[in-house]
């Protein structure tokens, strides 16, 4: 079975996957406006940013790639997968 979601038009569908094992990448990433009020936002609301030895994160977790304006920040979900936040 799947949930299907309608994501800005684009419909997603999830599934509960019995054997799956979370990979240390991304596997899903949130395009926003403004990645500093993303990431408070969501630890105002429990979200826990992971930091990553030898990333230059900043005290909220979020890394400004190195020669680029780009940042992201990364946050596992419940099941251990890690999404992120990103302006790019």
């Amino acid at each position: 079975m799947a949930t299907a979601f309608d994501v800005g038009g684009t419909t997603v569908h999830v599934s509960t996957v019995a054997d799956f094992t979370p990979h240390e990448h991304t596997i899903l990433g949130f395009k926003v406006s403004d990645v500093e009020a993303a990431v408070i936002g969501l630890r105002e609301r429990g979200v826990v940013f992971t930091i990553y030895p030898g990333f230059n994160q900043d005290q909220l977790g979020i890394l400004t790639v190195p020669g680029t304006a780009t940042r992201v920040a990364w946050f596992k979900d419940p099941d251990g997968n890690v999404l992120s936040v990103t302006d790019a």
